[in-house]
């Protein structure tokens, strides 16, 4: 039984990042379609990136010390990625170059989420098979 709060523990912590992520996406595509200006927009996305890295280095550390080494493993490669972003300074987004780059952040964005998902899925395959496995010994 405690397997499956560890799943769905993990499943509420992936939704809040693909939240997250959706939530920048949005401010992109509110600054392209010219809802927004660039300062809002770039303020409302660097206001969310340190929770999102914050986020995602709890998840990966809240596999591995339950145990889940491959899920650790497979977000591992997300973590480098903000992490190298986070220590060459590059992680926050320039209200001058925003429109120059804004295609290069919606793809780093999409990619982000399509990466999110398919954890979400994996996380959620091991949350119903870690059910049915405790309802076998019922």
């Amino acid at each position: 039984m405690g397997d499956l709060f560890v799943w769905l523990i993990s499943f509420f912590i992936l939704i809040s990042l693909i939240v997250i992520v959706i939530f920048q996406l949005m401010a992109l595509a509110d600054l392209e379609f010219d809802y927004i200006n660039p300062y809002d927009s770039s303020s409302r996305i660097n206001k969310v990136i340190l929770p999102e890295y914050i986020t995602e280095g709890v998840l990966c550390l809240f596999f591995l010390v339950t145990g889940h080494w491959c899920m650790s493993l497979l977000c591992v490669p997300y973590l480098y990625y903000n992490a190298r972003l986070y220590t060459r300074r590059q992680h926050l987004v320039d209200v001058t170059e925003i429109f120059n780059m804004l295609n290069w952040e919606k793809k780093q964005r999409l990619f982000k989420l399509g990466y999110l998902i398919v954890l979400l899925f994996l996380s959620i395959f091991w949350m119903i098979l870690t059910a049915l496995e405790d309802s076998d010994y019922d």
